[in-house]
């Protein structure tokens, strides 16, 4: 019997690699098609467009807040700073994914200037961090973005927690989780400058360092001497409140509440890329309040896909993925926030994780089973 059994196990073992080799064939096939519709051309008329914005809409904002001078408006105008930074860095995403140019130091010296000069967010920091998420997302022990100090994600988070503090804000985090957000725009200027001042490789370091320099000097400097002390405190209040809402906002549907990927389970690009990310629907204006985030499934497929061109992969895409049995989800802007919250509360609890996939499951059974 053992023998018999040894022997399937080989078999199995041997047949696993034109499986593997089939599901990347997979990828390819999607890969030609979407080639084929011109999906991947660069689309220069449209970023030339918004990047000669840039510099006009900030500088009428800068007008603006010299204009209205000494009054509680200001916070209005703080509000409308926030999203005017908020867009701008959703640019400096497609610059770094080499949405814009073919050049790569094109795209790199552009996500530079327009995450360190106009955003005041490190473009060294980021780009390290944002690769290991899209190389592996939602994979526990890899992806960074579900290893956060301030919210637990999976239970082995919570159950680390040992003080009574920990464990009673993990019980509440759903709760926290929100408001928790409005912090994230302080936590990404801090974050930046601890990049640029540590000893870690970075490159173009005086680059990042002059550049944050004027950014997150200079424009504090310009609200003080605009505005009297206490109103320039609220002005950043809500500016970097806002800010920090906004871009989580943008970000957390994307992913938060989807299957988590145990730490020894390999998946093939195809499967890893659409099972964990999810797509939310709403036409033009959630498209362009969300920076094209909301196709994030195409976008991980094809990360260097021009924004322009998400919404018109995405049918095709959906389609392909229903062809294969591979699982595409798209849903509202209001039902993912409650899907990432629900989660959030349930993995505070102690819960198992409700979106557990029993496809990740029968993998990881399976590849305990072949080594035993």
């Amino acid at each position: 019997m053992g023998i018999t059994n040894a022997g399937e196990r080989a078999r199995t073992r041997e047949a696993a690699p034109p499986s593997a080799a089939r599901r990347e064939n997979e990828y390819t096939e999607l890969a030609r098609t979407v080639q084929a519709a011109g999906l991947m051309r660069r689309r220069y008329g449209y970023y030339w467009a918004k990047l000669i914005a840039v510099p006009v809409v900030l500088a009428a904002c800068i007008v603006v807040l010299v204009l209205v001078g000494d009054s509680w408006w200001q916070l209005a105008v703080a509000a409308a700073f926030a999203i005017v930074f908020t867009q701008i860095a959703f640019l400096g995403h497609d610059a770094a994914h080499r949405q814009i140019f073919r050049s790569g130091k094109w795209n790199d010296w552009m996500s530079l200037i327009i995450g360190n000069l106009f955003v005041g967010m490190s473009y060294g920091w980021w780009k390290h961090k944002h690769t290991r998420h899209h190389g592996n997302p939602n994979k526990i022990g890899t992806d960074p973005d579900i290893d956060l100090p301030a919210i637990a994600f999976t239970p082995d988070q919570v159950t680390r927690r040992s003080t009574p503090l920990g464990r009673w804000a993990a019980a509440h985090q759903g709760s926290f989780f929100f408001p928790i957000l409005t912090l994230e725009g302080i936590a990404l200027h801090v974050s930046s400058i601890q990049r640029v001042m540590s000893r870690d490789h970075l490159e173009r370091r005086w680059a990042e360092t002059l550049f944050m320099g004027v950014r997150l000097v200079g424009f504090p400097a310009l609200v003080f001497f605009v505005l009297p002390p206490g109103i320039a405190l609220a002005f950043f209040g809500v500016e970097l409140g806002l800010f920090g809402l906004y871009m989580s906002l943008s970000f957390a549907p994307n992913h938060k509440g989807m299957p988590l990927v145990p730490a020894g389970v390999k998946l093939d690009f195809l499967r890893r890329q659409v099972m964990m990310s999810r797509n939310i629907r709403g036409g033009w204006m959630v498209d362009v309040a969300m920076g094209g985030l909301n196709y994030q499934v195409e976008h991980h497929l094809f990360p260097s896909m021009p924004r322009p061109h998400l919404h018109k992969a995405a049918p095709m895409i959906a389609a392909y993925c229903r062809e294969h049995d591979v699982p595409y989800t798209e849903t509202t802007l209001w039902q993912s926030y409650a899907i990432v919250y629900r989660y959030i509360q349930r993995v505070g609890l102690g819960e198992r994780d409700p979106f557990e996939c029993p496809l990740l499951v029968a993998r990881a059974t399976s590849s305990i089973e072949a080594e035993l």
